[in-house]
């Protein structure tokens, strides 16, 4: 689950994390009032998206200006007037795709001082399952270009969670960071704070870049991004209540809400599978015959016929689908509830494209049977090579 800015540093000062007053703005009647709340002299006009790249972003419609999603201004009457421009307008940036997202809520926040940039991220390394730091001097710019580039300039290391966080972690990165002074016992105090949200509020990804030294000579959290792990969320009422179903896609969002993992992506073939490593099988192998899926699609091991409909209706809602592949090896699901559901499904929503279905294991012939027996135009495939192929043909004709 991710949030936005505004509500991640909001998370972070109340750790104690330094960061800018602002404030978000959802009308844009209310930006100049907001605007008038800070004390300047510059003001800091952010699009709130969840996407990244937002500063070198641009806008669809012309009268959103040239600028991307962040502007600087210099008055509360021009900070007024930049969010009005970006306020449901669509942004386009490098994570959102030619697409885009629209910007329903803007953040205000004091402009600062910048000395020095920096790259700081907290997040599960999953080679290690401990949370490990990811430091870099190349503050402002895309990690994984520096990684790509010049990956000497990034620090890596985990921390021990039998000992958890220790005050030589924080020196570690500011020796990294080449802070001095007063600055290493602040990033000390700074790095702990950070670990201690990350891990009571059971976050995935913590990203602040830049990290900030101001013109002050202080360090300061001028950005951040926040991701939380979504089987943690139920127990965190007050994260749960951060989050922004405008920013999700309305099929995933579905499919969340009947325990399906989908996940779409831009291809014509739908996918429905039980099992993530079948699901990426199945992804894989629609590849190799030249075609792309339109989404991953996990039912789980304990779907039932209501679920497997549902599952059903997400697919075939989107409209660049252009045929279907069903994959199921029953183990724990049994290969006739997935029958089932898939008649359902097609009696109830309609088939307007191809249909291919791979059945085997738990109750195959039963499966095979309830499918063959029904009057749906299923095209049946033995095994997941041939499932692949026919669709792919069925689909490119």
């Amino acid at each position: 689950m991710n949030i936005h800015e505004y509500q991640a540093k909001a998370l972070l000062a109340s750790y104690g994390a330094p960061v800018s007053d602002g404030r978000a703005v959802l009308k844009a009647e209310d930006a100049k009032t907001a605007a008038g709340e800070m004390d300047g002299p510059l003001w800091v006009v952010k699009a709130q998206i969840h996407a990244g790249g937002r500063g070198k972003g641009k806008f669809k419609e012309a009268d959103a200006g040239d600028a991307g999603g962040v502007r600087l201004t210099k008055s509360v009457a021009e900070a007024a007037e930049e969010a009005k421009k970006m306020l449901g307008r669509t942004l386009v940036t490098h994570q959102t795709g030619p697409v885009g997202k629209q910007v329903n809520r803007v953040y205000i926040e004091d402009g600062s001082g910048i000395e020095t940039e920096m790259y700081l991220a907290l997040l599960v390394d999953r080679q290690t399952s401990r949370i490990g730091f990811v430091v870099s001097t190349e503050g402002g710019m895309d990690i994984e270009e520096v990684a790509e580039n010049t990956p000497e300039k990034i620090l890596n290391f985990t921390v021990d969670p039998a000992t958890g966080y220790q005050a030589y972690h924080g020196r570690r990165v500011a020796f990294a960071l080449g802070l001095k002074g007063a600055q290493v016992k602040q990033c000390v105090q700074l790095m702990g704070q950070l670990y201690k949200a990350f891990t009571e509020k059971d976050m995935e990804m913590l990203e602040i870049n830049p990290l900030i030294i101001t013109d002050e000579g202080s360090l300061k959290v001028l950005d951040a991004k926040v991701a939380f792990d979504g089987n943690a969320v139920y127990r965190h009422a007050d994260i749960a209540a951060l989050r922004d179903e405008t920013e999700e896609d309305p099929k995933e969002l579905a499919a969340s809400k009947f325990d399906l993992n989908y996940i779409a992506l831009d291809g014509e073939i739908g996918c429905m599978v039980n099992g993530a490593g079948l699901a990426m099988a199945t992804m894989d192998i629609i590849k190799l015959y030249g075609a792309e899926p339109a989404n991953f699609l996990d039912v789980g091991g304990g779907a039932t016929k209501e679920k497997v409909t549902e599952a059903f209706k997400i697919i075939t809602s989107d409209p660049n689908v252009k045929g279907i592949l069903v994959n199921i090896f029953g183990g724990i699901m049994r290969c006739d509830v997935i029958a089932e559901g898939v008649v359902s499904a097609v009696k109830e929503v309609g088939l307007q494209v191809p249909l291919v279905v791979r059945l085997e294991g738990t109750n195959v012939e039963e499966g095979k049977a309830i499918i063959n027996n029904s009057d749906v135009d299923v095209i049946a495939a033995d095994d997941l090579s041939d499932g692949a192929e026919k669709i792919v043909k069925a689909v490119k004709g």
